[in-house]
């Protein structure tokens, strides 16, 4: 999954000649073999290297301190989500919503690289455990749509998730999740 990851970030950069990666030990952990010194190895070295490559340093953030929360954040995706249990999936997403309650994005009011690797990172979580497919959708990319009482209990979740997904060049490798717009109320509620 890094490996589809770095590519779609590639893209999204709009680096024009693609890197090739391979994979370290059983965890898969991405190797980009660098032509001006030693391999780099790791889903953020990598990613923050192709950010500077690209001479996009924003998406670190514009103060030492964003800096410091994109950082952050791209460790939590490393640390926390990639292979995060079934039990925690709930503590995650609950945590989640609470620091996403007054923000637009992870490190505040700027898109930076921690949006689109929480986004990957999340994505599983909200395919896997948070939807419901849609039956006769049977495409070259799946449609999932995020359950009713889901989307409500993780609404700051939600509304980011959806933000990211449609932000241009993000969601590359990955089937889009339907969010609806609106809640749905059963005849008992009128």
């Amino acid at each position: 999954m890094a490996l589809r990851e770095l590519s779609s970030l590639e893209k999204y950069l709009g680096l024009k000649k693609p890197n090739k990666y391979s994979t370290q030990a059983d965890k898969k952990i991405p190797v980009l073999q660098n032509n001006n010194g030693p391999p780099l190895v790791g889903l953020v070295t990598i990613a923050c290297h192709l950010v500077k490559e690209a001479k996009r340093p924003n998406l670190l953030g514009d103060s030492a301190e964003s800096r410091a929360v994109v950082h952050q954040w791209l460790e939590y995706r490393v640390t926390k989500l990639d292979g995060c249990t079934k039990e925690d999936i709930k503590t995650i997403l609950k945590d989640l919503n609470l620091y996403l309650q007054d923000k637009v994005y992870m490190a505040g009011n700027q898109f930076t690289l921690a949006d689109p690797f929480m986004y990957y990172g999340i994505h599983p979580l909200i395919v896997c455990h948070l939807h419901r497919e849609i039956p006769g959708t049977q495409t070259c990319q799946t449609v999932v749509d995020l359950a009713i009482q889901d989307k409500e209990q993780y609404v700051n979740v939600t509304r980011w998730f959806d933000h990211i997904q449609h932000y241009p060049g993000i969601r590359h490798h990955l089937p889009p999740v339907v969010v609806p717009r609106n809640r749905l109320y059963t005849s008992k509620h009128h």
